[in-house]
């Protein structure tokens, strides 16, 4: 009975990857909240007036606490897989998958909107062709490629930042202080570095 336990946490639907597929379904509703055309529906979107300047469009705020959501279970789902020891090669692959959708969808929707700079999105998602391709040659060849300090910082900033801008850069916008903005941007600055770091630790597999 303790075994087929065991095999069974180990399958490809354990917990974590479980939670990795929630965050993928979160995924979905949060683009669909945003482009779905409500007004065209005769759906009226109510709208927060927090000055004569900043006219908030509720949907963006319901978008942005499940924003928060999604990006909370990325932390869950591999805090729990390293825990009790259920990494398994579906769960890492579900989790990049995962990760890809929920950020870059929300970007590319953000700069539609004309919330955020289109050079965003187009930096951050070319770096992650690049260094996807990166990890996934060095793999074939026996190697890991191990997460560095600028790719961390960098996701760091990008969440916090895509959270800020759903939230209209509240309260900072306020104080007219672009928080949002600039974290952005030091994000696809910081994904420019951490390619770059990526190519100079493995250019040697890739030309062998």
């Amino acid at each position: 009975m303790r075994k087929r336990e065991i095999k069974k946490e180990n399958s490809i639907w354990n917990l974590p990857n479980k939670i990795t597929i929630a965050r993928i379904i979160l995924s979905f509703v949060i683009v669909v909240i945003l482009v779905l055309p409500l007004d065209m529906m005769g759906i009226e979107v109510p709208k927060l007036f927090i000055s004569e300047k900043i006219v908030v469009d509720i949907k963006y705020m319901v978008a942005g606490v499940l924003f928060i959501i999604a990006s909370l279970t990325d932390f869950l789902d591999g805090h729990i897989a390293r825990s009790r020891n259920l990494v398994t090669d579906f769960g890492k692959m579900i989790d990049a998958i995962a990760d890809k959708m929920l950020v870059n969808s929300v970007l590319i929707i953000l700069a539609s909107a004309g919330f955020i700079h289109p050079i965003i999105p187009v930096i951050i998602v070319m770096r992650d062709s690049v260094v996807n391709t990166i990890k996934m040659i060095a793999g074939s060849k026996g190697k890991v490629v191990a997460a560095i300090k600028s790719g961390k910082l960098k996701t760091a900033c990008l969440m916090v930042g895509i959270t800020l801008t759903l939230f209209y850069n509240l309260p900072f916008e306020l104080y007219n202080l672009r928080v949002s903005d600039f974290l952005l941007f030091l994000a696809a600055i910081l994904s420019l570095v951490s390619c770059l770091q990526y190519y100079n630790m493995n250019k040697d597999l890739l030309f062998e």
